[in-house]
Formats: structure tokens, sequence, C-alpha cells
């Protein structure tokens, strides 16, 4: 499957935010965004034309696939799922990105970034209610336990992940840290959920 392999620092620079995809480097002084708030590229630092309606959503859309390090089909995937449901679309969508496997274990702090976090999780160092899931996509359930493997507790990128988490930073999630366990306890409201982007943009975008 095809994936980004370029850096993902210029991922952010382009949105002119973080993403949050470098793990512990984003939260330090070395994160570009620092000293390079601009778009990559040669002419990075001299792009400042007016931008289309179409290429606002566009960049919305462009923020919230890469925030969650997914493929286009993956996404527009997802945003078909959304549209079914009952509800508000956008919304709908955001819920059902925050439930993938890879995310909650990132939102948890068992993994410093949601790449790392997939990639904990294909190498099968993580439960779900008891059973080994190795899917990073798997999309979780209210109630759901996710615990780290016997065999993967001392695992250092868990341990050094964890330190920058508190037990309580999310309302629908629950951390034991001794235990190394984790509960999804309900699925989040938009307003709780961490996202500096703007969906309905990306559901007026694919309603042309």
């Amino acid at each position: 499957m095809a994936r980004y392999i370029d850096s993902v620092c210029k991922l952010c620079r382009r949105e002119r935010q973080k993403l949050f995809l470098k793990g512990q480097k984003c939260y330090t002084e070395k994160c570009p965004i620092e000293s390079r708030n601009y778009p990559p590229g040669e002419h990075g630092q001299r792009r400042r034309s007016k931008v289309s309606e179409y290429g606002i959503q566009l960049r919305e859309k462009q923020k919230i696939k890469r925030i969650y390090g997914l493929l286009e089909s993956q996404f527009r995937n997802y945003f078909k799922k959304a549209n079914r449901q009952k509800g508000i679309t956008g919304e709908n969508l955001v819920k059902l990105l925050e439930s993938r496997f890879d995310n909650i274990v990132y939102r948890l702090g068992l993994a410093a970034s949601r790449k790392q976090a997939r990639q904990l999780i294909r190498h099968r160092h993580f439960m779900i209610n008891e059973r080994l899931v190795d899917i990073p996509s798997y999309s979780l359930t209210a109630g759901d336990i996710i615990k780290v493997r016997d065999k993967s507790k001392k695992l250092d990128a868990i341990h050094n992940s964890l330190k920058r988490v508190k037990d309580t930073a999310y309302s629908w999630l629950t951390i034991d840290k001794a235990n190394l366990t984790g509960t999804y306890v309900q699925i989040p409201e938009r307003e709780d959920v961490p996202l500096n982007a703007n969906e309905q943009l990306v559901v007026e975008l694919y309603s042309k």
C-alpha cells in the first residue's frame, strides 16, 4: 500500500500548524513550525496569493486526512460511511476517525504518534478485550478495553510516551498506567475532540 515517506514535518509546514505527526519532537523547540511556519519549497515564503473556496475546502480535507494518517481512498470511505449515518455528517466523520484503534492508542498515551501507534499495533503489542488485534483501522465501540500484552510491557517506546499524558486527558477515555490498560468509555462529542479543523468544509467539498 502506498504511504507517504518524505519528512512529515513538511506536512505540518504546508498546513501552517502542528499536526503532531513526529511524536515527542512536536512538543519541543526543535519542531520546524517554531522557526519556519511557512509552506516548504523554494517559493514557500512568497505564497500569499488569494485562496479560492475550493482551495480552502481542500486544505481542510488534506489537514484532517494527514492528522489521522489516511490515504485518500480510506478517508473517502469514512466520509461515505459518515454520510449514511443519522446526524451531522461532519461530526459523524470525526467520531469514526476517533474510534480507530491507532488513534485511541495514541490518545491514551501508549504511543507518541499515530504513526508509532500503527507500527506497535501491527507488531502485535496490544489486545482489545483480551483478544489480539493487529489492525490499526479496527473500529472500537464503547466499553472496549485496550491492554498492552504481557511480553510488551517493558517496551521503552510505550513508557516514554506515557510520560507526556495525564491520567484523565480525555473525558471519553480512562488510562491505568500501572497496568498499562485503557478503556474507551464512550463515543466522544465533537466539542470534546481536540481537532483544530473544520470538518464541515470537507462535507461541502465532497458534496459538490
